[in-house]
């Protein structure tokens, strides 16, 4: 068998990954949808931004993404998460077409595992119509923890090698606790229900929020000052009384088609390089489009 070895991805390897990211998960559409552009939506087939090169330039700074390599040659890539130190998460993994069948993948697991020996659970989830990939996750060991006709969720336990490490807390009942002055900085939260949490007068700065289902959350009285919020899913978004002085705010490569700004101050905002069909506003400032109308009414 060839050598395989996994070196930590950088930004310059962004576009070569996405462009071998987006291949091999075409491809997985073709053999399990039928087609790549199918009216069937399964994330785990065709994950979010999987063909965006700023998708894969932002989980290269923000998750460990390594490179799978077959002497020399790229050939894949995995992306991980962590929680502490005994619990991962296999984001994505993917092998190019070309290299499928040859047990890379077994191979990539393994040296992962390896890698990475304080972890004692690693998590993922695949598509059940990916019939191979339950088989694979099943035969490294993987279980079954959540099935739905949308994914199925797995998870593998080393037993044996853990290693006791204060103030780390699994399959725990805290529902309804209270916490007031209680130091938890540098804590990490995993696999967990926050479900109808309440959080108030909390030092939350240079923290990450990530994979989070934040549906129907207030946020308010809250500085988000330096912060970034980056390949989030906003579709019905409120945004109301909220204060912008000294750092312009960008936005940049978003979808915003139907979005309304009403009694904002927008003094001078820049649009540019933007789709803005509807808006007539390319460039030129809306004083002039006024006047122009004002004219043509006339």
């Amino acid at each position: 068998m060839a050598q395989i070895t996994l070196l930590k991805a950088k930004l310059e390897d962004a576009e070569q990954l996405t462009s071998l990211m987006k291949k091999t998960f075409d491809e997985e559409a073709r053999t399990w949808l039928g087609r790549v552009d199918s009216h069937i939506v399964d994330y785990n087939i065709q994950p979010p931004g999987y063909d965006s090169l700023h998708t894969t330039r932002y989980m290269i700074e923000e998750h460990t993404y390594y490179k799978i390599m077959e002497d020399g040659q790229l050939v894949g890539g995995i992306i991980l998460t962590f929680t502490g130190s005994r619990f991962g998460r296999v984001d994505r993994i993917f092998i190019a077409p070309l290299y499928q069948g040859r047990g890379f993948g077994s191979e990539v697991i393994r040296l992962v595992e390896t890698a990475h020996p304080t972890v004692t659970t690693w998590e993922l989830e695949t598509s059940p119509r990916q019939k191979g990939n339950l088989h694979f996750y099943e035969k490294m060991g993987y279980k079954r923890t959540f099935e739905t006709e949308d994914e199925v969720c797995y998870i593998k336990r080393f037993r044996g090698n853990e290693i006791a490490v204060e103030n780390e807390f699994e399959s725990c009942n805290l529902e309804g606790a209270t916490f007031y002055q209680t130091n938890l900085a540098n804590s990490a939260f995993g696999n967990s229900t926050l479900a109808g949490a309440h959080f108030s007068n909390i030092n939350l700065s240079s923290s990450k929020f990530q994979n989070i289902n934040f549906r129907d959350t207030l946020i308010a009285d809250l500085n988000f000052s330096g912060s970034r919020v980056k390949h989030v899913e906003m579709s019905g978004v409120e945004f109301r009384d909220i204060t912008i002085e000294n750092a312009p705010v960008s936005f940049e490569r978003c979808e915003l088609m139907g979005t309304r700004f009403n009694h904002c101050k927008m003094g001078n905002v820049e649009i540019s390089d933007c789709d803005i069909s509807g808006m007539k506003i390319d460039g030129v400032s809306v004083e002039e489009l006024l006047e122009v109308y004002r004219m043509v009414k006339k």
